[in-house]
C-alpha cells in the first residue's frame, strides 16, 4: 500500500521525533540564527566553516562545496542558510527525492546565478543519473545536456557559473565515494549537550516572548534527546501548558508537569520507547528476542520499532542489538524501576537444564 505524501509517518507524529512537520518549519524560520556568531553548539564545525568562508571572501571566490552529515534536527539547513548569508549570496533549496531525472538537475543548475548556494537536502536519495551529472557540475562547472534519443542523441555542453553546493545527509555512508570526494569541506554534526540545549531553549524563549526560569530550561533541555528541533518543539508545548494551567512562567515544576501530560519522561523517552522496553523486560525477561516478535508484542510495524524507536534506545544504552536478538541493558531495568531476573546458577548447565 502506498503512503500519501501528506500522511504523517510514525516518526513525524511523535513529539520527540526529529523530523520537521509544517509547524516546525514555520517556527524554525523565525528562530533560525542569521550568522555563525548566533549559531549555538557545533563548536568545531563552526570554527572550521568560518575559516573556509572567510578565506573564500578574501579571495573573492565562491566557497568550496560543503557536505553536512548528521541526524535530523541538528541544524544542517540552518547552516546552509548561514553559508549563503556569510557569502552574501542567494540560496536555492531542493532535495534529493525531488530530483529523479538528470533533466531535473540540469534545469536547476542552468538557472543558478554566479556565486549562488544550492542546498540539496537528503542528497543520498538523489537518482543515479542526476548524481553522475552532478560530478561534472561540481568539478568543472559544466553539464552535458543530452538532446534526442538512441543513436541520434547529441550531448550539448552547457557551461555553469561558479556556485557552491551544500549537501545534507542523514546517512553519509550511502554516498558513493566519487560524490563524497568532490566536496571541499565535510562536517559531521554531533548531538548537543544539555548545556548547549539550555542555551538554545533560552534563545528560543526570548524570540517567542516566553518567560522561562533557568531550571525550567534545564528540564526541557534534559528531555530533548540532544536535538535543538525537539527542544524547540517541547518548549512550545510547555509554553501552552504554562499559559493554560499556570501564570505563563515556565519553571522546572511546570515543565515537568507539562511533559508528563505529553508522556515524555525525564530521559526523553515517549510512549513508543517505553512500550518497547516494557515488552522486552516484562514479556521476554530482557531478551534476547527477535525484532519481529518484539514489534508484534508492541503492536507496531517492524520498521517502526527498528527505525523510529531503537536508534535512541541504543544511543542511550538502554537496548543492545545482538546476533541473537534485542537485549535490554541494566540501565533499562533501572529506568523502568524493575528488578532484572537472577542470573543462572553457576555450574556446567546440564543440572539446571534437566533439574537434576
Amino acid at each position: 500500500m502506498n503512503r500519501d505524501d501528506t500522511t504523517p509517518t510514525p516518526a513525524e507524529e511523535r513529539l520527540v521525533g526529529a523530523s520537521a512537520d509544517r509547524e516546525d518549519q514555520a517556527v524554525e524560520a523565525a528562530l533560525r540564527p542569521k550568522d555563525l556568531g548566533e549559531f549555538i553548539g557545533q563548536e568545531k564545525v563552526r570554527e572550521q566553516l568560518d575559516l573556509v568562508l572567510r578565506a573564500a571572501r578574501a579571495r573573492g571566490a565562491t566557497a568550496d562545496h560543503v557536505l553536512l552529515s548528521g541526524a535530523p534536527g541538528l541544524g544542517k539547513t540552518t547552516l546552509s542558510m548561514i553559508i549563503a548569508a556569510e557569502m552574501g549570496a542567494p540560496i536555492r533549496i531542493t532535495s534529493g527525492p525531488a530530483i529523479q531525472h538528470a533533466g531535473d538537475l540540469a534545469s536547476i543548475l542552468s538557472s543558478l546565478q554566479e556565486g549562488e548556494v544550492l542546498f540539496l537536502d537528503e542528497i543520498h536519495r538523489m537518482s543515479r543519473p542526476a548524481e553522475e551529472m552532478l560530478y561534472m557540475a561540481m568539478e568543472d562547472f559544466r553539464v552535458d545536456v543530452i538532446v534526442g534519443k538512441g543513436p541520434g542523441a547529441t550531448a550539448i555542453p552547457l557551461e555553469l557559473p561558479p556556485f557552491t553546493l551544500v549537501g545534507a545527509t542523514t546517512r553519509a555512508g550511502l554516498l558513493p565515494p566519487p560524490l563524497r570526494d568532490r566536496f571541499g569541506f565535510t562536517a559531521h554534526m554531533e548531538f548537543y549537550s544539555p548545556h548547549e540545549l539550555e542555551r538554545v531553549v533560552h534563545r528560543s524563549a526570548s524570540l517567542l516572548d516566553v518567560v522561562i526560569e533557568p531550571d525550567g530550561a534545564a528540564e526541557i533541555a534534559g528531555r530533548s534527546r540532544g536535538t535543538p528541533r525537539i527542544a524547540n518543539r517541547l518548549l512550545r508545548r510547555v509554553r501552552d501548558y504554562a499559559q493554560v494551567k499556570a501564570d505563563g512562567v515556565i519553571t522546572r515544576e511546570i515543565a515537568a508537569a507539562a511533559l508528563a501530560v505529553y508522556e515524555v519522561d525525564a530521559r526523553g523517552l515517549d510512549r513508543l520507547d517505553r512500550a518497547v522496553l516494557q515488552a522486552l523486560l516484562k514479556l521476554f525477561g530482557g531478551g534476547p528476542v527477535g525484532l519481529s516478535t518484539l514489534a508484534v508484542a508492541v503492536g507496531e510495524e517492524r520498521e517502526t520499532v527498528e527505525e523510529v524507536a531503537e536508534p535512541f534506545l541504543v544511543r542511550e544504552g538502554l537496548l543492545a542489538r545482538t546476533p541473537r536478538g534485542r537485549v535490554a541493558t541494566p540501565a533499562a531495568w533501572a529506568h523502568l524501576g524493575l528488578t532484572p531476573p537472577h542470573p543462572p546458577a553457576a555450574g556446567n548447565g546440564q543440572q539446571d537444564l534437566f533439574g537434576a
